[in-house]
């Protein structure tokens, strides 16, 4: 299987596409700097406005795509619900928030940031790394679903944790403590929310009206790739206010990728490992490793922006999620697909 094949132009490249939506970015700042302060006039929920379109436009078309109907059919499953919720709202966090205090400790801003990509836990973008790696559909959608209605409400609860409250325990800087579950819970309600909301009714009223076959092949074909467009200008906007940091500190961005890099590592193989010897399927395992390995990174930088300005060390780091993901995830669809030729030898003679 051509794992690059099966992806879209837009998806097969979004790497590059997320180095020149940079590289676009910096040059619109350093040629215009005044960009800076006229996205700053008119704000939403202390985002500027453009930039808040931008977050919400990129949510959207995801969460469109979330099957919710199917969550009920999950109850008879939940032997490997408590397995997604225990990698994606116990490890999943305390693996990145560990990872962002050890290689990070100097630099609080970054480290930070990547503690809110590790709160964000898997949505729809971790449906193409399962079917490419030949997971169960059903299951990843459920999980998704799952995870979008969970970040609701733990998202919040668990950013006051570790941010406000862990980091005293280790001696932090008290700056991190002034951040309130207010802060997060607008940003959540907000970014998440009223995406989430749009992207139910969208489904329910369109399915409605002309079948689920018409929504998931002609209407989700069309819309899904706007996601990555909104994520995109999202990008140049914000670089265009980030590129001095980027071209001054090179290094930096190298620094928050080593722990991303090892937390998409460490999260895939240890779910897959603990999923196999608990006797899960070859297509379950694989729902479960993609779906504890993924992030939202698109909820960090919405979270990151509107608590700590655009022009924050924490947003930066938010960004440099996905150009790191991507290609990860794309590459350990080719372990999974190996481990399934090495450890399940049975389903593939069946």
């Amino acid at each position: 299987m051509n794992v690059v094949r099966n992806l879209s132009w837009l998806d097969r490249f979004l790497p590059l596409w997320i180095f020149l939506a940079m590289a676009l970015g910096v040059g619109a700042g350093h040629v215009y700097p005044s960009i800076g302060p006229a996205l700053e006039q008119v704000k939403v929920a202390e985002v500027s406005l453009p930039i808040a379109v931008g977050l919400l436009w990129m949510m959207y078309p995801v969460l469109a795509k979330v099957r919710y109907e199917s969550l009920g059919e999950f109850a008879a499953q939940g032997k490997m619900f408590g397995v997604s919720l225990v990698f994606n709202w116990v490890l999943g966090p305390a693996v990145m928030f560990a990872l962002a205090w050890l290689l990070l400790a100097d630099l609080p801003e970054y480290r930070t940031g990547l503690i809110l990509v590790g709160l964000a836990r898997c949505i729809a973008m971790v449906l193409i790394w399962n079917m490419l790696a030949g997971g169960s559909n059903e299951t990843a959608a459920i999980l998704v679903a799952l995870n979008s209605l969970f970040q609701i409400v733990m998202y919040s609860v668990l950013g006051y944790l570790f941010l406000a409250v862990v980091p005293g325990w280790l001696g932090a800087e008290t700056m991190v403590v002034q951040i309130s579950m207010g802060q997060i819970a607008k940003s959540v309600l907000i970014f998440l929310g009223i995406p989430l909301a749009a992207g139910f009714l969208t489904r329910l009223i369109l399915v409605r009206r002309y079948g689920v076959g018409w929504y998931e092949q002609v209407f989700m074909p069309r819309l899904g790739p706007t996601a990555l467009i909104g994520l995109l200008y999202t990008i140049v906007l914000m670089f265009s206010m980030q590129g001095e940091n980027i071209v001054r500190l090179p290094l930096d961005v190298v620094r928050i990728a080593l722990p991303l890099l090892l937390y998409f590592i460490i999260m895939w193989g240890l779910a897959f490992a603990i999923s196999k010897a608990m006797g899960f399927s070859y297509q379950h395992t694989t729902s479960l490793a993609f779906t504890a390995a993924g992030n939202n990174f698109e909820l960090a930088i919405a979270v990151a922006v509107g608590i700590f300005g655009i022009a924050s060390g924490e947003a930066l780091a938010a960004v440099v999620g996905p150009l790191i993901e991507v290609p990860a995830l794309v590459g350990l669809v080719y372990v999974s697909l190996w481990a399934k030729q090495r450890f399940f030898l049975h389903e593939v003679a069946g």
